[in-house]
Formats: structure tokens, C-alpha cells, sequence
């Protein structure tokens, strides 16, 4: 790339100037009007979700390049669409940006974003760029469900099942060595390497919801119960026992973590990364016990039961050994914002 060019700022191509690189990124047939226009199925719900990403809180450089911060602020929108059962239409992005931020830098946080989104078929369709003294990214995303098959987080029923999809904590363990490189010596460069990329490049789980609607054997199935555990397995959970009026039991030794851990973490800090971690975009679903079994085995390594919907309103989890306390989860444990 040429020296000039990659030094480029904000600044001194303005507003106009910016845009213009920025809709290389857009489909030219839907960029050009004051709003964008997406066609959505006959029978099909609109379903729409925002995030805002802020530098030094959700992404920094020192643990994210620009493409990495890109992909990961486009998966989190992903996940959240995979989390009601809707497939990806499109997104719109809000940058905010200092006038000093180079061009290069904002070309590449939109590669990053462009490279999730071709996995799954879905654009950025529109956006608005302002100047900001904090470099900010807000992305709105839109997708479609047939209402029947809408996954919300007040259906779960006592007796279901509770599915995980994958792997909990992988992405606090990434983000831990990336900050302290000194950590996990006893690790092999493919273990390493496996939980850094989980927290660079998680993957939202829309593959697994045609794999759902086939073991319900129904176009419409009875309604189920869902979340993402972006905010941690245990945020995820307490989430939809609330939104539900149920309680839960969680089985501490079916909560599926990197067996890597064990090589550099002690098990109560595995253990908390899996609750508390957050950012493993993996999907959480109440499911009647024998679709539960087929959708973990369907799924395989890394899905699993990791307990059951209970009358009441606690949370437990429960160690079946007997070698650990029953511990009542709550969300004080994990981040929140303005708390800290």
C-alpha cells in the first residue's frame, strides 16, 4: 500500500470523501436514497436488533486489528438475529470517528465486517458516518422469521432441557492471552492460536437453526426458549428464567469449556470464564428433552445438556460429585455496564 495513502486521516478527506470509499462496500443496487429498501418473504417477520461498540471497551488495539474488530462487531449482531431464529437480511452501520483516525484503519474495520457478513449471504445496506471524539460503531441489523418459529426468551416451560451449542469461555481465555502473552506456556500453538481466534472471530451460530427446525419435524414448531451467550453463559440463562417466571438447575460438569484450560487455568477460573466470560456467541435454547438429545447429538462436539428448567425462580448450579458447594447464580457476578 502506498506510504501517503495508508497515513491518510478522516480529516483530510472529509465527510464526502470517506463515504464514497465506505460504499465499495455496499451492494451499488441498494445504496444512492435516504433509506434502504429490503424485500422481505411472504408469512415472514421483520426482526431488527442495534448494537454500539465503543474503542477501549468493546474492541482496543491492542488485542483487535481493524478486521478483527470489524467481524466481531458484525458476528454480535448475527448472533443476536440466530438467537430469535431469523435469517440475515442486511445491516446498517453508524461510525463515529476522530478527524485523526486513518483511512486505511476504517477501510479495514469495513473488510473485516464484509468478510462475517459473506458467510452468510448479508450486506451493509446503508449507515451515516459523524465526527466524535471517541471512535464508535453502532450497527443495526435486520433479519426475517416466520412468526411461528420466533425463539423468545419468555417460552421456556418447566421440564425443558437447556441446550448449549458450544464451547463456553474460549473467548475470555483468547482475550486473556492476548493481554498477557505470558500466560499459558504449557499450551501448543494450535490451542493457543484456537482461543485467540475465538475471541477475534467468534462465529454466530445461524447454522444451527435449519438443523433446529429439522429435529422439531415441523415447519411451525411448538415454541421454544433461547438467548445468546454473549454476555456469559450464566447472564444467558438467568436471562430467560426471568423473562420465563421459572427457575433452573445447572450440572457444573456438563458445561462444555476448552479442555485446554486445564493446562493453564485452574477449574474455578474455567469455570468462571464459562459463566461470566461473555462474547462466545454461542446459542442457548429450553427444548423438550428428547429434541434436546437430538439436537446435541446432531450438533456434536462442544453442544451438550447443561441442566433443566425448575419451578421457582433460582438459578442453582449443582455439582452431581458432590466435590464443589451448590451455588446460586446471579447476574452481579458478570459485567454490566455503569456498574464498574
Amino acid at each position: 500500500m502506498n506510504s501517503d495513502l495508508s497515513s491518510q486521516q478522516v480529516k483530510d478527506i472529509g465527510e464526502q470523501g470517506l463515504l464514497e470509499k465506505l460504499q465499495r462496500f455496499c451492494p451499488p443496487e441498494i445504496i444512492g436514497d435516504d433509506a434502504a429498501v429490503l424485500e422481505t418473504a411472504p408469512e415472514k417477520s421483520l426482526v431488527v436488533t442495534t448494537d454500539v461498540l465503543i474503542d477501549g471497551i468493546h474492541f482496543s488495539n491492542l488485542t483487535t486489528s481493524p478486521e478483527d474488530a470489524g467481524w466481531r462487531a458484525a458476528a454480535a449482531n448475527l448472533s443476536d438475529l440466530a438467537a430469535m431464529g431469523a435469517s440475515p437480511l442486511g445491516i446498517t452501520v453508524g461510525l463515529g470517528l476522530p478527524g485523526e483516525v486513518r483511512v486505511s484503519w476504517v477501510e479495514r474495520l469495513y473488510q473485516g465486517m464484509t468478510e462475517c457478513l459473506q458467510k452468510y449471504n448479508t450486506s451493509i445496506v446503508g449507515g451515516d458516518v459523524v465526527r466524535s471524539p471517541v471512535t464508535t460503531l453502532a450497527i443495526t441489523a435486520f433479519g426475517q422469521v416466520h412468526p411461528n418459529q420466533i425463539i423468545r426468551r419468555s417460552a421456556a416451560v418447566v421440564g425443558n432441557a437447556i441446550v448449549v451449542t458450544g464451547v463456553h469461555g474460549a473467548s475470555k481465555a483468547g482475550l486473556e492471552l492476548l493481554l498477557h502473552p505470558e500466560l499459558g506456556q504449557d499450551l501448543k500453538d494450535t490451542e493457543r492460536t484456537a482461543l485467540i481466534r475465538a475471541h477475534q472471530r467468534p462465529q454466530p451460530r445461524l447454522d444451527v437453526l435449519p438443523i433446529l427446525w429439522k429435529i422439531l419435524a415441523s415447519p411451525y414448531p411448538m415454541p421454544i426458549a433461547g438467548i445468546d451467550s454473549s454476555d456469559g453463559l450464566a447472564d444467558a440463562i438467568i436471562q430467560i428464567c426471568r423473562a420465563s417466571g421459572v427457575g433452573a438447575v445447572l450440572e457444573r460438569r456438563e458445561i462444555s469449556m476448552p479442555a485446554t484450560f486445564d493446562n493453564w487455568l485452574t477449574e474455578e477460573q474455567a469455570l468462571a470464564y464459562a459463566l461470566y466470560g461473555g462474547e462466545d456467541f454461542e446459542l442457548v435454547l429450553c427444548l423438550p428433552q428428547e429434541s434436546a438429545l437430538a439436537l446435541v447429538q446432531y450438533l456434536g462436539k462442544g453442544a451438550a445438556i447443561v441442566g433443566n428448567i425448575t419451578p421457582g425462580s433460582t438459578v442453582l448450579l449443582h455439582d452431581e460429585q458432590k466435590k464443589f458447594p451448590d451455588q446460586i447464580l446471579s447476574l452481579s457476578q458478570g459485567f454490566q455496564h455503569f456498574s464498574q
